[in-house]
């Protein structure tokens, strides 16, 4: 199992910033996805499910990502996914955003990823975690340029 929680500060309101999770903007902080429909639900509540379309170099890979948790308070906004990948690895993920003052928002991300079956674990203990905390590095840098740049 990998595991990972590392958070930045982002000098931008906490709104700007949660705008950037919303379904029409997603692919401006996570590039590689292709499509993210939604199949269930609403997006703007728990139990919402959409199909997301990834593409890693030459492999493309669809799946379906589960809304666990959603809240959307004034000071604190927090989005928990889950999703299976190739019916190997089961990721949960979150988004935290809490309010720091009017202008700046801390955000952190934190998830696992675990092997769905025994082809799943096996790959995740080959697997390097200094890769895997520089994809969780990149992603907190891209929403703060994201959303300071806004």
């Amino acid at each position: 199992m990998i595991t990972w929680k590392e958070d930045v500060l982002i000098d931008a309101n906490i709104e700007e910033v949660w705008e950037l999770f919303r379904d029409k903007n997603i692919k401006r902080i996570m590039p590689k996805v292709i499509s993210h429909e939604l199949l269930e639900g609403e997006e703007t509540v728990s139990g919402a499910k959409h199909q997301q379309t990834y593409s890693e170099g030459k492999r493309v890979e669809t799946y379906v990502v589960h809304t666990l948790v959603y809240k959307d308070e004034p000071n604190e906004k927090y989005k928990q996914l889950n999703f299976i990948l190739a019916k190997a690895f089961n990721t949960t993920f979150s988004f935290n955003l809490i309010k720091e003052n009017d202008q700046q928002t801390r955000l952190i991300y934190e998830g696992e990823n675990k092997g769905a079956n025994f082809v799943g674990k096996a790959m995740l203990k080959l697997a390097g975690g200094k890769q895997d905390n520089k994809v969780v590095l990149e992603f907190l840098e891209r929403v703060k340029k994201e959303a300071e740049d806004t």
